[in-house]
């Protein structure tokens, strides 16, 4: 059986390995019944492109890879 292996590409330099970013943070705010503050973590994972330090979201490489599943499709 034939496959085809593709990989997503940083579109500034070709580069197909990463190195994973994370940043971790807490959205605070307040509620109208309470003097208490509600908070919210957050996790952002981003990753940067081992060659030229461009940094691409989660969300980016997903869209990519589905163009990828589109392209091999047709």
């Amino acid at each position: 059986m034939d496959y085809i292996h593709d990989y997503f590409l940083c579109d500034n330099c070709s580069n197909k390995d990463f190195v994973q970013i994370y940043n971790f943070s807490l959205r605070l705010h307040s509620v109208n019944f309470s003097d208490n503050l509600i908070y919210d973590e957050i996790v952002e994972e981003m990753y940067r492109c081992a060659t030229c330090d461009k940094i691409f979201t989660k969300t980016q490489i997903k869209e990519a890879l589905a163009g990828l599943k589109r392209k091999h499709r047709k």
